[in-house]
């Protein structure tokens, strides 16, 4: 074995250890971004879920305004004959 034999073959030999540290680095990467990706799914759905019911209860608060809006405006109407028929109603002496 001569010189140059022996510096090639240390080079290949670097070489293969370069590339099996890539391929690893290339396995280890791929699974942070799996991991990654798996946790931002988790946290969408959970925001998702969260907004839901937000929305839920702003509805259920939507419709308990209109209720009220709807007596009051009920009431109002009722004041307002009321009043009418007391300014109409002939007096009594």
């Amino acid at each position: 074995m001569t010189a140059d034999a022996g510096a090639d073959s240390a080079i290949e030999l670097a070489a293969r250890r370069l590339e099996r540290s890539l391929a690893l680095l290339e396995q280890r990467l791929a699974q942070r971004v799996a991991q990654a990706s798996a946790g931002a799914g988790a946290a969408f759905d959970e925001d998702r879920a969260q907004l839901a019911q937000a929305l839920d209860r702003a509805r259920g608060r939507e419709r308990e305004l209109e209720e009220a809006g709807a007596a009051a405006s009920a009431a109002l109407a009722d004041a307002i004959a009321q009043i009418k028929a007391a300014l109409t109603a002939p007096e009594e002496v």
